[in-house]
C-alpha cells in the first residue's frame, strides 16, 4: 500500500494557508508562482500525451528543411541537460535568483518545476513533424496499445505520488512560501513503486515513449533519447541520495534493483 505521508502534508500545507495572518505581498507572489507553475505543467502533460499518442506527427513546429532536423535535435536535448544542471548545486543557485530575493529560496522547488514544464511544453509542442508515418494501430492492437500507453501513464502518476506529489507537482515551494515556512522535502521514497525498483518516475516515463499507437522517425528517435537519459540521469541523482541519506540509501540500494523489478526475492 502506497505511503499516505505525502497526501496528509500537502493537506496540512492547504489549510495552513488560511491561518497565515500576515504578508499579503508574500502570499500574492506565492499564488502567483503557484498559478503559473500548475498551468504550465498542465499544458506541458497535455502537449506530450497528445504529441506522442500520435507519434509526434501531429505537433506545430514549422521549421523547413533541412533545419527542422537541427532544431528538433536542440528541442530534445535542452530538457535533459538543463533539467540535469538544474539539480546540481549551481543549478540550485540558479534557481534562487529567478524569484525575489528573500523568497528564491523557499521557491526553488516551484521554480524548478516552471522550467522543467517550458521545457517539455516547447519539445512536444514545437517539434516539427517529418512527415513520415510508418505504422498505425487499427482495431483489437489499437484497443490494445490504447490500454498499455494509458497504464503507463498511471504508472507514472502513482510513482509521482509515493515520491511526493507537492515536489513533484512544484506545490511545495509556494506553499511554504504562503505560511512563512521552511519547505520540509519527504523523507526517502521507499513505499509503493519504490519499493519494487529504485526509479519508477524515470522508467514509466520512458514506457510512456514506447506504448504509442502510431510510428513515426520522429518517435523513435525521441524515444530511444529520452529512454537513454531516463536509465541514465537517476545516477546522478543516486549520488545526491548517497551523500544525503547515507547507510539507509547503502541498504535500500542493497535491496531494491534499479529499474527492472526482480522476479522472486532472494531468501537469507
Amino acid at each position: 500500500m502506497s505511503d499516505t505521508r505525502p497526501l496528509r502534508r500537502s493537506l496540512a500545507l492547504i489549510f495552513g494557508l488560511f491561518r497565515t495572518p500576515n504578508g499579503a505581498a508574500r502570499i500574492g507572489i506565492a499564488f502567483f508562482y503557484g498559478l503559473i507553475c500548475h498551468v504550465t505543467f498542465a499544458a506541458a502533460v497535455l502537449a506530450l500525451m497528445f504529441a506522442m499518442f500520435f507519434g509526434m506527427s501531429e505537433s506545430l513546429g514549422r521549421v523547413p528543411a533541412p533545419w527542422a532536423i537541427f532544431a528538433n535535435i536542440v528541442l530534445a536535448l535542452q530538457f535533459p541537460l538543463t533539467h540535469s544542471l538544474l539539480l546540481s548545486k549551481r543549478g540550485g543557485q540558479v534557481l534562487a535568483k529567478l524569484a525575489p530575493r528573500a523568497f528564491g529560496p523557499t521557491l526553488a522547488t516551484t521554480t524548478y518545476a516552471i522550467i522543467a514544464s517550458v521545457q517539455l511544453l516547447a519539445l512536444f509542442a514545437f517539434w516539427t513533424p517529418s512527415g513520415i508515418i510508418w505504422w498505425q494501430a487499427e482495431g483489437v492492437a489499437f484497443a490494445i496499445i490504447c490500454g498499455l500507453y494509458a497504464a503507463s501513464w498511471l504508472l507514472l502518476i502513482w510513482a509521482s505520488y509515493d515520491a511526493g506529489a507537492e515536489v513533484q507537482s512544484g506545490a511545495l515551494g509556494w506553499m511554504s512560501l504562503a505560511q512563512n515556512i521552511k519547505p520540509v522535502f519527504p523523507e526517502m521514497p521507499t513505499k509503493g513503486l519504490f519499493s519494487v525498483i529504485r526509479q519508477p518516475i524515470y522508467v514509466s516515463f520512458a514506457l510512456t515513449t514506447w506504448t504509442v499507437p502510431v510510428w513515426t522517425p520522429d518517435q523513435l528517435c525521441l524515444a530511444i533519447a529520452l529512454t537513454a537519459y531516463c536509465l541514465l540521469a537517476p545516477r546522478l541523482k543516486e549520488r545526491r541520495f548517497t551523500k544525503r541519506y547515507g547507510a539507509d540509501f547503502a541498504t535500500y540500494k542493497r535491496d531494491v534493483p534499479y529499474a527492472i523489478p526482480r522476479l522472486s526475492r532472494s531468501e537469507n
